[in-house]
Parts: structure tokens; C-alpha cells; sequence
């Protein structure tokens, strides 16, 4: 089967389809509090202020098919602009097809020409696929960190 991919810059007009990304995301994290009215929100809020942040969508034979979600971070300890990969989805039906290696190319691509040096993501202790996939692009796990949060 011959499928045409794309990857572009998301766009206000591609909320309605990112939110519905968002909800399956959510779902295989296990992330409590899908609201779908605030994630619209939010999802305009951050492409209309690309200054926090960038998202980028693939699609599928025109059809959306996963997403990847980048804020800027500036940073002391990296010398400047950094990014972090905030949400990073591929819809089960279209893994395998090379989503998540060309977003991920796109998605560095844009961090370096925004002058970011330093690019970091969490990623859940079992989650092995997704480990490799990201250790296969380079990543490595920071020895002698761990990520500890409070809610504001």
C-alpha cells in the first residue's frame, strides 16, 4: 500500500484533529484530566505565541496521523535556548512507517535553526519502545538525575 506522509507546521485549522491526538496520547500515558475544551485552549494559545513553543503534525494520506509538541526553555546550565519534547504521539495504525523519525528530524531541524543547543524529553520508566526509538536517535539517559515536580 502506497501512503502518501506529510509533515508540516501545525496551523490554528488543524486544532480540532491535534486535540483528538492529544486524547490518545493522553490515554496511552495514563495522564489523568483530559479536558477537551482546555487542551483546545491551550493548543491555540501555544500556535499563536511561537515564541513558548512549536507543533508539528503528520498525516497519512491527508488524514492526521501523529504529532509531536516542542516548547523553548532558556537555560543557564546549556548556555541558551534549549527545547524539550513536551508530547511525542504516533497513532498505533500508522507506527511503522517512519512518523516518529521524520517528525523527530523536523522537529531537531527547527530547534537548531532557533538556535537551541540542548534538546531533552521525559519519557515513563516503562516504556522501552519509545526508550529505544529515542536511544536510536541519539538520546542518552543524564546519570545522576531524576525528574522531581510539584504542581503550582
Amino acid at each position: 500500500m502506497n501512503e502518501e506522509i506529510g509533515i508540516r507546521p501545525a496551523t490554528s485549522a488543524d486544532v480540532a484533529a491535534l486535540v483528538g491526538l492529544v486524547r490518545g496520547y493522553w490515554d496511552f500515558e495514563g495522564i489523568d484530566g483530559f479536558d477537551p475544551v482546555q487542551v483546545e485552549a491551550l493548543l491555540r494559545e501555544l500556535l499563536d505565541a511561537p515564541v513558548h513553543g512549536r507543533i508539528w503534525l503528520a498525516t497519512v494520506s491527508g488524514r492526521p496521523a501523529a504529532y509531536l509538541l516542542g516548547v523553548y526553555i532558556f537555560s543557564l546550565e546549556f548556555r541558551g535556548m534549549t527545547a524539550e519534547i513536551d508530547e511525542f504521539y504516533v497513532l498505533p495504525a500508522h507506527r511503522g512507517l517512519g512518523l516518529g523519525t521524520r517528525l523527530l528530524a523536523t522537529a531537531e531541524e527547527a530547534f537548531r535553526a532557533a538556535g537551541c543547543r540542548y534538546l531533552a524529553l521525559r519519557i515513563g520508566r516503562d516504556n522501552g519502545a519509545a526508550r529505544g526509538f529515542y536511544q536510536r536517535h541519539g538520546f542518552r539517559e543524564r546519570n545522576g538525575f531524576d525528574i522531581i515536580d510539584k504542581t503550582l
